[in-house]
């Protein structure tokens, strides 16, 4: 029953803002005569494209999620949306009146972008064992406990107006809110739509890449979620696990599933530069730190639990970090840190 409520909820979440935008562009598209003619709020609507995705982001993002967060006692959704709000980002652009794309790109980036979300919507699903809002993040799941009965109110800036990680039982605020993040790297989306150029190679390259991104993210995710189930069952019969996951794509790198969401992302960009756009960059390269940081945490976990520290330790010294690249030997390893 309550994995039901949950569905019906996240259904119903975003509703406000999608109905919102309708009435807007009713407006706009029955007006016959100019627009100065239009009521004020829809003038506003329609000449501030990204003002008003920031807008729709905070107040039914930032606000809505937050107090189905306090009634629930559990901020579970906005990881599951941040798989759907580049779908829906896409598609406002694309539909906005201020829209003058070539047909040929926005088609293109819109079906990328609901292959992207599909993958990672159901690498979210399959990792929650196909469930909906079972558990938050591990991250909330400890400020919670830590700030007690003040949580209600820290959570609205620590989950949703900013991001943050918890390490060694201090907050380490991340980059960039939440907001301006989603807002940002979905920036070369406004880009694309904004300006009708013909579709060329470097067009053709962005694609090749925003797929070889999803592609890569989907096999080490794949890769990743078997090893878990596969020491699931080993620890359930008494048997010896894996310490850690070094075949596959994870023999090239230790986080192959970041280095293809990266793909993904700067692939965009390449989309918005080669349409004259290229300050659209600036959301990538600040996801691309914030995962960097990220990085560092995750491994840092990896080396506090001691049965994998020493493991861990020769993976990080013979596998790339993010770009795949051929494994050295643990010789060749010992070799290279002792010249």
């Amino acid at each position: 029953m309550g994995n039901f409520k949950n569905a019906v909820i996240a259904f119903l979440a975003p509703l406000p803002s999608i109905a919102f935008y309708l009435t807007f562009l009713h407006h706009y598209n029955t007006t016959i005569t100019t627009t100065s003619s239009l009521n004020p709020l829809w003038l506003w609507c329609s000449n501030h494209p990204i003002l008003l995705a920031n807008v729709f982001f905070f107040f039914n993002v930032n606000l809505l999620f937050w107090v189905v967060g306090l009634i629930q006692s559990s901020h579970w959704m906005i990881d599951l949306y941040w798989t759907v709000i580049p779908v829906l980002l896409v598609h406002y652009y694309a539909t906005h009146p201020f829209a003058f794309p070539n047909q040929w790109r926005s088609t293109v980036v819109i079906l990328l972008t609901w292959v992207w979300s599909i993958r990672l919507t159901h690498n979210y699903f399959r990792r929650e064992r196909w469930q909906w809002g079972a558990r938050e993040d591990w991250r909330f799941f400890n400020m919670r406990k830590q700030y007690g009965k003040n949580w209600w109110w820290v959570s609205f800036f620590a989950v949703y107006v900013s991001q943050q990680a918890y390490q060694h039982n201090e907050l380490t605020t991340s980059l960039t809110n939440m907001q301006v993040f989603l807002i940002g790297i979905c920036l070369p989306m406004y880009a694309i739509h904004s300006v009708e150029k013909q579709w060329n190679m470097w067009d053709s390259l962005a694609t090749l890449v925003c797929l070889s991104g999803i592609v890569i993210a989907y096999y080490a995710d794949t890769q990743l979620n078997e090893f878990v189930t596969r020491n699931n069952t080993l620890k359930q019969l008494g048997s010896p696990t894996s310490l850690t996951l070094e075949t596959g794509l994870w023999r090239y790198s230790r986080h192959p599933n970041y280095f293809g969401e990266q793909l993904w992302w700067w692939g965009l960009v390449l989309f918005g530069w080669n349409v004259g756009h290229g300050w659209t960059f600036l959301g990538s390269l600040i996801n691309t730190l914030t995962l960097a940081y990220v990085t560092v945490l995750v491994e840092r976990r990896m080396l506090k639990q001691e049965d994998r520290a020493k493991s861990y330790k020769m993976y990080q010294k013979t596998t790339s970090v993010w770009i795949p690249w051929f494994k050295l030997s643990p010789r060749e390893a010992t070799k290279d840190k002792n010249t």
